[in-house]
């Protein structure tokens, strides 16, 4: 039988990534000529396809622009305005001790979080990562999971998809796998158990006895 395979997103579960991401909003909306929320108002943004994003906040006629500018700042400031969760590193290395196969799944451009995940030294726990194409391609995370599943070889009865919004546990039902949800991250329990998720953790040391005999 193969080791259970562990699908992680990154913004909200693996790393906390609010200042970089609402402060790129900010840039994007400030630049836009736009009013400006404070990063709690605008922590509702983290997790969801950004071009969904920027369409309720400045409409589809200028969601692509808002996208670019919120790149401007990104690319070189705003993804390493981010920290890793404390205890994810132990987590990490304890799941892959117990031979459990992890990967990472996010809807942020991979380029991205190829260098996130370098700059805070978390690549070595995964066997592949897997993100959106800068054009939107696979930031739904329906075919983002898809994808991940085709490209690892990993069967959906194998898969747990871990993550803190609802596109997550939508991904999941969506390719019949199973999801466990993170309460620390910057999604509502409502939220997740609308898209019919069950099991939750509220802190990264519960993922471990939460993801039971590996």
């Amino acid at each position: 039988m193969s080791s259970p395979a562990l699908f992680f997103d990154l913004d909200g579960t693996l790393t906390d990534a609010k200042p970089g991401i609402t402060g790129c909003i900010q840039h994007a909306l400030g630049r836009l000529g736009r009013t400006v929320p404070g990063q709690d108002e605008l922590e509702w943004c983290i997790g969801p396809p950004l071009q969904e994003t920027f369409a309720r906040l400045v409409g589809r006629e200028d969601a692509a622009r808002a996208l670019a500018l919120y790149r401007e700042r990104y690319a070189d400031v705003g993804l390493f305005e981010n920290e890793v969760y404390d205890g994810i590193p132990d987590v990490l290395a304890s799941l892959e001790g117990q031979s459990a196969r992890l990967y990472v799944a996010s809807s942020k451009p991979k380029v991205y979080v190829d260098r996130i995940l370098d700059r805070f030294d978390l690549t070595r726990f995964f066997r592949s990562v897997y993100g959106s194409e800068l054009d939107g391609t696979n930031t739904d995370k329906r075919d983002l999971l898809a994808v991940a599943l085709a490209d690892s070889g990993v069967a959906p009865h194998e898969a747990t998809m871990i993550g803190d919004r609802a596109h997550d546990a939508i991904g999941a039902a969506h390719n019949a796998v199973d999801f466990l949800g993170v309460l620390y991250g910057y999604g509502s329990r409502e939220e997740l158990e609308d898209e019919g998720a069950a099991r939750f953790v509220h802190q990264p040391a519960e993922l471990i006895p939460a993801l039971g005999p590996l």
